[in-house]
């Protein structure tokens, strides 16, 4: 190793971040680092990301984590999407789903050609050609790359999982690869003369030195934040739901292959399948409903008996201003928190994570890997935010003050951007880089009951006769090979069932 060489990282904290964090950089850059990680079984975590999205497979993937194992451990399920009831009026539901929809022509998007064949009088949804769609609402599944003897992608599909199981599974897993562990609660952070983190002081006054540190203290940022005095901008104004109670009960069967999101008179109500139980919880906004009246909703909702009290959380959505400064990067709920809406919570660790590694510096800490961290970071953050926004701007619901305030207030100009582009003429891009897919957008801005006023001209290439065909045979293929697929419930317990479930 060079003598500018990072040798010892510290990560403050467990939970998910932590140990993402250190599984990671472990299996990554674990023959030259020595690992440490620091946490107290005194301090709770908050548990967060149940549900996930897809990059999580990339990243288990990288780790050489088997599928099942993984799965029987945290009595996960498998996911291929989300469900939103109520958001645009109340009866309407739709489902974001993972995945392609359709196939495009090629330089035409296919929802322009779904666009046309509805302006010619077709009652099709547009849901008809996503095979994540259909298999959902069949409650069917299977690990399907593409559908045999066509061009057509198969199923793409994330997971719901226990947070609490998943952080464990990983702990077990970096230990394995020589991660040392220290209980102990932190009591001050030591600092150099230059101002960079030199070592975490523990009760009982143990030292733990180190080159970099990886501050993953959840809500209390207590390296990033509290040590070195990085501000935190507040995106209250944008995402207004600043509370979560949160209550596990008994899951009903069938076990569903997706999440649901549930608009209720003041935010949203998360139902997360996992192979022993439901995970339910209300986000809401304390300026239009009190933490009673949201535990008595989210208790006249379940659909079992509850397994534990309801537990509160008072959080403020955001980001901090900067992710990575001097010797210091923060990951999970010290770096920002994004209301669960779209599972975006484990993502952006993994984000963090990898581009840390992508990035990792030497002892000089240039500023131009740090710069390019933040750089990325920040781009991340912004554009899920806009995506989360988008859900409470299209509401059409009035009958709420809580809805009526989400319809009134300024949104992100970017947000305001992509909706002039597609009330004109369908028109929807992603920007190199960002997490959320044209499909993704599209699904959120019609499902809401944003309808363009015209499509893109493209689509009027084909024939009358053409199109009905292009449609029709599409929505063959896709029918037939979801009534092939095994039932949810099966596949799982075929291949991960969790022991004792």
């Amino acid at each position: 190793m060079r003598d500018d060489s990072v040798r010892r990282v510290v990560i403050a904290g467990g939970g998910t971040a932590g140990w993402m964090a250190a599984a990671l950089l472990a299996k990554t850059l674990g023959r030259t680092l020595e690992i440490t990680l620091v946490e107290s079984e005194e301090i709770g975590t908050v548990g967060v990301g149940e549900a996930t999205i897809p990059p999580i497979r990339t990243f288990n993937n990288v780790l050489g984590i088997d599928e099942d194992d993984m799965l029987r451990s945290t009595r996960g399920t498998f996911k291929l999407g989300i469900e939103f009831c109520d958001w645009g009026q109340l009866g309407e539901r739709y489902i974001h789903t993972f995945g392609d929809i359709g196939r495009d022509l090629g330089a035409g998007q296919f929802h322009q050609y779904w666009l046309r064949s509805r302006a010619e009088g077709h009652r099709g949804s547009l849901w008809d050609y996503s095979v994540n769609h259909c298999a959902a609402r069949a409650n069917r599944f299977d690990r399907l790359e593409r559908i045999a003897d066509t061009p057509l992608a198969g199923i793409l599909y994330a997971f719901h999982i226990d947070a609490s199981g998943y952080a464990a599974y990983l702990r077990r897993y970096s230990e394995g690869l020589r991660v040392n562990r220290v209980e102990g609660r932190i009591e001050a952070v030591e600092r150099r003369d230059d101002g960079f983190i030199q070592a975490l002081v523990l009760s009982g006054g143990r030292r733990v030195t180190g080159d970099l540190f990886v501050d993953c203290t959840g809500f209390r940022a207590l390296l990033i934040g509290d040590a070195l005095g990085v501000g935190y901008d507040d995106w209250s104004h944008w995402l207004p739901c600043d509370r979560a109670v949160a209550v596990p009960s008994v899951g009903p069967e069938p076990l569903l292959p997706y999440t649901r999101a549930t608009a209720r008179d003041a935010g949203w109500q998360w139902r997360i399948p996992l192979q022993h139980r439901l995970g339910n919880g209300y986000v809401y906004c304390s300026e239009f409903l009190s933490d009673d009246e949201a535990t008595a909703t989210v208790l006249a909702n379940l659909e079992g008996e509850p397994l534990a009290e309801p537990r509160t959380l008072r959080f403020r959505t955001g980001r901090r201003q900067t992710f990575w400064v001097r010797n210091c990067v923060a990951l999970g709920l010290a770096s920002g928190f994004l209301e669960p809406l779209e599972s975006t919570s484990i993502h952006l660790i993994q984000a963090g994570v990898t581009r840390l590694v992508h990035l990792f510096p030497d002892k000089r800490f240039r500023a131009a890997n740090i710069d390019e961290y933040n750089r990325q970071m920040l781009f991340e953050f912004d554009r899920v935010r806009d995506f989360l926004v988008l859900h409470y701007a299209a509401t059409r619901r009035t009958d709420t003050a809580f809805w009526r305030h989400c319809q009134a207030m300024d949104l992100p100009q970017g947000l305001q951007h992509r909706l002039a582009l597609f009330r004109a003429a369908g028109r929807v891009y992603r920007d190199l880089g960002e997490l959320f897919t044209e499909a993704a957008w599209l699904q959120v801005m019609l499902g809401q009951g944003i309808v363009p006023e015209s499509y893109h001209p493209i689509a009027d290439a084909i024939t009358a006769d053409q199109l009905r065909g292009y449609l029709g045979n599409l929505r063959t293929i896709i029918v037939r090979a979801v009534s092939r697929l095994p039932e949810h419930g099966e596949f799982i317990r075929r291949h991960c069932a969790a022991r004792g479930v």
